[in-house]
């Protein structure tokens, strides 16, 4: 028998960290869960992950390394015994190393120690002995487990660290990494941040188009106001899919997000995500203090959606249809433009519906591989039949809400061609009730937004009601 194996487990057998993980699903659960949290802080980190390790963990889901599962298979066929080694809490590590089944022992943090850095090697060292072991880690706090180790294994290792662990065993082995070059990291990270997502926020040049207002200063403005809401979005995608991201693995699509798929280091998420709230803030204040109060209010609409307000049926729906008519506010705000009350009504049916065809896509798409009804969302699969009626009602509410507006007087006044706006009409009745026998027949993307964008006819839908509004100036 050779000597044994011992493996890391946060960053390096997974690429995520439970300890974040727990954390998120904590407070996801229920906000309340944060001040049960507080109170374990005051007795230390090791306390911490020993209440985040009642946390609900699938380990079936989790992202595993290829590289470091090959080197486990490698050494079991070798003989050699293999260890499951991690500062996180015990619960958690004992599910991961019943779920693979690879293991010989584990070694794991409990409610009186963390198993990090020098004490993990103190523990390695008293069962295996100095240099009694080769070890694979991911992180500077590893190398006190490398300096005893006979042969150090690396992933995934942070340039400065890996600096340091070479000046000390220059053969340390580094295991390859997929998907890692400048590249595909640009490609992740705008995935990640939703980068596609922003044509959402063109919403913000809506007031200025229905005021034509076409002056430079106005069009700045609403620039700055788009840039803002980018920003400000991405900063609360990062949060909610931190939040989600047990839910996000159980899905059939949004396995494959970066966080959920590991990736993205979470703790890069984590440090990004107020790095881009902030920088939102910053472009806000440029444009006016009134726009900035219309940012922060979308944030806190925001990360109450995805704490809490998803989970509760319609409530969820109602607030997309509301964030997406704050992106025309704020709009109106940064242009100083007035609001029509038709046009914050249109808004609100047209997303209502909208976020309707979202939810029941997730229904079909649970009902169509036999899975039961989320529980992450209030909805059963026996309500879809009532979400699409309510998706019509709402999308064709939208259509009797533009009809009105252009009886109004004043159409008359802002157009010199008004009767060519009523052709408007039939083309978004047409585009609504095509999207909603496009989820029935099982053709719409998870997001109809998304769907909006690739889908051609969506397209030339939407170049025909631009050409018709401005035939009609």
């Amino acid at each position: 028998m050779g000597l044994p194996l011992v493996v890391d487990l946060d960053g390096t057998l997974i690429r995520s960290d439970l300890l974040i993980e727990s954390f998120f699903a904590e407070i996801g659960g229920d906000p309340r869960g944060i001040l049960a949290l507080a109170r374990t802080v005051p007795r230390g980190k090791a306390a911490i992950k020993h209440h985040l390790g009642t946390a609900a963990l699938d380990a079936a889901r989790l992202p595993y390394d290829p590289a470091v599962l090959d080197c486990i298979a490698a050494a079991r066929a070798a003989g050699r015994p293999v260890y499951l080694a991690s500062a996180s809490n015990a619960v958690l590590v004992e599910k991961v190393a019943d779920h693979l089944g690879l293991f010989d022992g584990w070694f794991a943090s409990d409610h009186a120690q963390n198993l990090s850095g020098a004490a993990k090697a103190a523990r390695l060292v008293a069962a295996f002995g100095e240099h009694g072991f080769d070890y694979i880690g991911n992180h500077a706090d590893d190398l006190p487990v490398w300096a005893r180790a006979r042969r150090a294994v690396a992933v995934r290792l942070a340039p400065a660290a890996r600096r340091r662990l070479l000046a000390r065993m220059p053969d340390a082995v580094f295991l390859p990494e997929a998907g890692t070059g400048p590249a595909a990291r640009v490609r992740i990270w705008a995935r990640l941040l939703r980068v596609h997502q922003y044509a959402k926020n063109t919403l913000v040049f809506v007031p200025l188009l229905m005021a034509h207002r076409f002056d430079g200063p106005a069009f700045l403005a609403a620039l700055l106001a788009f840039v803002a809401f980018s920003l400000c979005a991405s900063s609360v995608y990062l949060i909610n899919d931190l939040i989600d991201i047990e839910a996000d693995r159980a899905h059939p699509t949004k396995c494959r997000r970066p966080l959920a798929s590991g990736r993205v280091p979470l703790p890069q998420a984590m440090l990004a995500a107020p790095l881009l709230f902030g920088a939102a803030l910053a472009v806000s204040l440029a444009v006016s203090g009134a726009f900035t109060a219309v940012i922060l209010g979308y944030f806190a609409l925001t990360s109450a959606y995805s704490v809490s307000l998803k989970r509760k049926m319609l409530v969820d729906v109602v607030t997309l249809a509301g964030l997406y008519t704050i992106r025309v506010v704020g709009g109106g705000v940064a242009v100083g433009a007035v609001l029509s009350d038709w046009l914050l009504a249109f808004s609100l049916f047209m997303f209502m519906a909208l976020a309707l065809i979202k939810r029941y896509t997730e229904l079909t798409s649970r009902l169509d591989r036999g899975l039961p009804s989320p529980t992450n969302r209030n909805y059963e699969l026996s309500d879809l039949p009532i979400v699409a009626a309510l998706a019509a009602a709402a999308g064709y509410n939208a259509v009797v809400v533009l009809s009105l507006y252009l009886s109004s007087e004043a159409v008359t006044q802002l157009y010199s061609r008004p009767k060519l706006l009523w052709c408007v009409g039939p083309v978004i009745l047409y585009w609504i009730s095509r999207a909603l026998l496009m989820a029935h027949r099982r053709m719409m993307h998870d997001d109809p937004i998304v769907f909006a964008l690739r889908d051609r006819v969506s397209l030339v839908t939407a170049a025909t009601v631009g050409a018709l509004v401005l035939a009609a100036i």
